[in-house]
């Protein structure tokens, strides 16, 4: 940015909240960066501001045609597509509220987020259509889907819905270019991004477009992005990240965003290559494997200055940073309900931290998970949040008051997480508090053990859950549950022996259970609560009721 429009941005943030909307911020953009690119798929010519703002609109129009007024909750069953921005946009240009359907859903997933969310339209890809046939009967609210890439379905025989109308997506290009006449504020819920629940049924977290505007804010300080920069997107449109982290942050500041359908650890060093990206954002188990992929000559052919990895293992750090050839890599902490949180200083690096608290715009608080009350540094607690600018949290959970009442308590936002920080300010996620572990004293971090376990070679995934002790004093006893590889076996005392030299003895496994895969929600996130609810079964082996002795536990025997 020249200095000019760097005072023009930060008046903007601070000062004239009217651009705190998308609606607003893409119709400035179509007249400030008119014929600057925007938005491209793949390999595709890329569309500029002022093209995408006129496709907006016209998909807008064709929306309010079909009875889309302001407030209207209007599901997006989307893949990665241009289709998916083009009508999102559109959805917030009518004062509605988006509602992203993850594209793993199916039946009982549908019917939650479609009749918690009271949507009356659907915008569906053709892929997903059988889906939304079989669940009809238990969708109380949809009245119209619009169907997208329906050509593609022409050698199918033509699906017949009993009680919905059915429309196609082609047909909202036939309407008027111009700006719809909408007033929207900056206070308005925009959008409900459903989160997948480990125990119970996804909660939708009603965002409004202040805080789809601060948190996008967040990432320009953090990765100091500029309308120069490139930003390469793979991860789903469906969820916050894509479009609070990457989409907005690149309206905002007039960068352009190049899209793919998804993310491919084979082909990563190939697409940031071929969409000459500046940025991007790797999360969960991506950083891994990428890592994991052969070497190639080429591995460092890319303009990536900055990555935003979250978590950014500290053993891969320097080793991926040299291998190709990337500036820095920043971790951030963040959760749809709050945005992001904490962020990582551009070029102070510390280890496992996930940054200091992004002040401007949210205080934090670790606390003693069941008084609410502030915890020293260094000590590990519940990661409460509150704003600092109103309407930058999310206005609760839609349609769950319960749910809400129990997340906010003491004028605070509860995480649900586990963090810690140090004396320098540094933050460092632990854990989930529901999946701490404590035995001897001392907290377990489930997620150091199951670290350990998947270094495994015959390991394919595992998961670490509490189990009481039978003595008293608030005790667990720690089980993993263990899905091996395929063709590979494994006994319990092989995998006590390789966790006996890896981690301390209070963490290392008393029950081991090997089972043929984790239960999982659709966005992969493991549901604890059902290994939990297992206990200890006939299945479960037993170290101490077996007899097997760790290292020290041997010593200490022996020196008695």
């Amino acid at each position: 940015m020249g200095i000019d429009e760097k005072k023009i941005h930060v008046k903007m943030m601070y000062e004239d909240k009217k651009h705190w909307t998308l609606s607003s911020m893409l119709e400035l953009r179509a007249e400030t960066h008119k014929d600057k690119p925007f938005l491209q798929f793949k390999k595709e010519t890329p569309k500029t501001f002022s093209q995408v703002n006129e496709t907006v609109n016209k998909i807008a129009h064709g929306l309010a045609k079909l009875g889309v007024t302001k407030q209207d909750t209007v599901l997006i069953f989307l893949p990665n597509c241009p289709e998916f921005i083009y009508t999102w946009f559109a959805v917030i240009k009518l004062g509605a509220i988006e509602v992203p359907v993850n594209t793993a859903y199916k039946g009982y997933f549908i019917n939650h987020v479609a009749n918690n969310s009271k949507a009356k339209i659907m915008i569906a890809d053709h892929q997903f259509i059988d889906r939304i046939k079989d669940c009809e009967d238990k969708l109380k609210y949809i009245e119209k889907i619009i169907i997208l890439n329906n050509k593609k379905d022409k050698d199918k025989q033509p699906i017949v819905f009993n009680k919905i109308e059915l429309f196609f997506y082609e047909k909202l290009y036939d309407n008027y270019s111009y700006n719809p006449e909408v007033q929207v504020n900056y206070y308005d819920n925009s959008a409900i991004i459903y989160t997948s629940g480990t125990t119970g049924p996804s909660k939708g977290p009603l965002i409004t477009h202040a805080w789809m505007h601060t948190n996008a804010e967040r990432m320009i300080s953090m990765l100091r992005i500029t309308g120069d920069d490139i930003y390469l997107l793979y991860l789903p449109l469906f969820h916050g990240n894509a479009q609070g982290m990457v989409v907005m942050p690149c309206l905002i500041t007039g960068a352009k965003v190049v899209l793919y359908e998804k993310f491919s650890a084979s082909r990563w060093v190939e697409m940031a290559g071929n969409s000459k990206a500046t940025l991007t954002n790797i999360v969960g188990v991506m950083m891994a494997a990428i890592f994991n992929q052969p070497e190639k000559d080429d591995d460092k052919k890319n303009d990536l200055r900055a990555v935003n990895a979250y978590p950014c293992p500290s053993a891969l750090y320097k080793q991926f940073k040299q291998r190709f050839g990337i500036g820095h890599l920043l971790e951030v902490y963040g959760m749809t309900e709050i945005g992001i949180t904490t962020l990582m200083p551009y070029g102070d690096y510390r280890a496992d931290s996930c940054g200091k608290e992004a002040s401007d715009f949210v205080e934090l608080c670790i606390a003693d998970p069941d008084t609410d009350e502030k915890l020293p540094a260094g000590e590990v607690g519940e990661l409460l949040v509150r704003p600092k600018m109103p309407w930058t949290l999310n206005s609760g959970y839609y349609q769950m008051p319960e749910k809400t009442a129990e997340a906010y308590r003491n004028a605070w936002f509860h995480t649900g997480d586990a963090l810690k920080v140090d004396e320098d300010g540094y933050y460092y996620f632990v854990d989930r508090i529901k999946d701490a572990l404590r035995k001897g004293g001392e907290n377990i971090s489930s997620f150091e053990i199951e670290k350990v376990v998947n270094d495994h070679l015959k390991v394919d995934d595992s998961a670490a859950v509490a189990v009481k002790s039978e003595h008293h004093g608030g005790e667990d006893e720690v089980k993993i549950c263990v899905v091996t590889k395929e063709g590979e076996t494994l006994t319990p005392e092989e995998l006590l022996a390789w966790c006996d030299d890896r981690m301390p003895r209070f963490t290392v496994p008393r029950y081991i259970e090997f089972i043929k895969a984790l239960p999982k929600t659709p966005t992969e996130k493991v549901m604890k609560g059902k290994l939990r609810d297992l206990g200890v079964t006939d299945a479960t082996y037993d170290r101490k009721a077996a007899g097997y002795l760790l290292k020290e536990e041997i010593l200490k025997k022996k020196n008695k």
